[in-house]
């Protein structure tokens, strides 16, 4: 797992992460806006209120977060069996 030590609102639902091993960068959320459990965005002041949960997920609330490595793959750009060298493909059985 990659850990993220600072996240920071920005507008337009991007935030802005740094991990531990030195990755930093932006990454727009927009997407998920007003969708399910993401509509709590819609609150004045919920976006802003991000954290970082002791598990390592970006989170708003308790029921409201995002995995800390899929942020981290989108930001460096690289693939999971580039950062998680267990991870095998699976063969395809026609």
């Amino acid at each position: 797992m990659f850990e993220p030590i600072e996240v920071e609102a920005l507008p337009n639902y991007c935030l802005r992460l740094r991990y531990a091993d030195g990755y930093a960068g932006e990454v727009d959320l927009s997407r998920f806006a007003g969708q399910g459990v993401f509509a709590l965005w819609d609150e004045p002041g919920s976006f802003e209120r991000v954290r970082i949960s002791p598990e390592g997920a970006i989170a708003w609330s308790d029921e409201v977060e995002i995995c800390g490595d899929s942020l981290y793959l989108e930001i460096t750009g690289r693939r999971p069996d580039e950062v998680f060298p267990g991870l095998k493909p699976l063969a395809a059985n026609a």
